[in-house]
């Protein structure tokens, strides 16, 4: 998805320069109309318009049919009314209705909206994998205390309130829970960037993934957590 709006990006906004470079607008601002125009220069505009929006506002456009199919309209079809008409209008003003033409409004608005959905999807993408980073920090198996006392080891996602996990030195804790036997200190970085030891004793709560640098204190889940 992100190199599919990078590539869209790039290759509209490389299209958008000529399409600027031919509207009158444009020319006359910079005072180029005769060295710029030329015979049949609005149907290039025309052409070139046509690409950008085909290509660079197919995602607009499909979202929108996706928006209207589901009855949720949203950004996808504010963006793809937007290009529509103002694309319909100024073709229909190529080929003979009198009014002005709105090509470089179109596609300066589609390489806007494309490099805004690029840099969303960078920082979602970003953030997607920082997750699954956290996830995999996360210990798999757990050794629940049975109880007539003997350990099992067991997936975490089998641990269920109440039963009562032992977490040996350096291992990290599987899940959030209390302290119901024992003392140890704890590596609290991960949540608060401090990497001096904290002491925990029997009462004091532990979220999980923390690794524990000393003894082996027997600990109660406390609540569910998303394994």
């Amino acid at each position: 998805m992100v190199a599919d709006f990078r590539r869209r990006f790039w290759v509209s906004l490389i299209l958008t320069v000529p399409v600027l470079a031919l509207a009158p607008m444009i020319q006359r601002l910079l005072g180029l109309e005769e060295a710029l125009a030329f015979p049949g220069d609005s149907y290039v505009q025309f052409a070139l318009a046509s690409i950008v929006f085909f290509y660079g506002g197919w995602p607009f456009l499909k979202g929108f049919f996706e928006e209207v199919g589901t009855k949720k309209p949203g950004m996808m079809t504010l963006i793809a009314l937007a290009i529509s008409v103002a694309y319909l209008y100024s073709s229909v003003v190529v080929f003979g209705l009198p009014g002005e033409v709105f090509f470089w409004e179109l596609a300066t608005l589609i390489d806007i909206m494309l490099l805004g959905h690029w840099i969303e999807m960078r920082s979602v993408m970003g953030a997607s994998r920082a997750l699954e980073e956290l996830v995999r920090l996360m210990p798999s198996e757990a050794h629940r205390v049975a109880g007539d006392g003997t350990v099992e080891d067991v997936p975490v996602s089998d641990l269920a309130h109440g039963d009562r996990v032992l977490v040996k030195p350096g291992e990290k804790i599987p899940t959030d829970g209390v302290i119901v036997e024992g003392r140890t200190t704890v590596n609290q970085a991960m949540l608060t960037g401090e990497s001096k030891p904290v002491e925990k004793e029997e009462g004091a709560s532990t979220p999980s993934v923390w690794p524990f640098l000393s003894s082996s204190p027997f600990r109660r889940r406390s609540r569910p957590t998303a394994c």
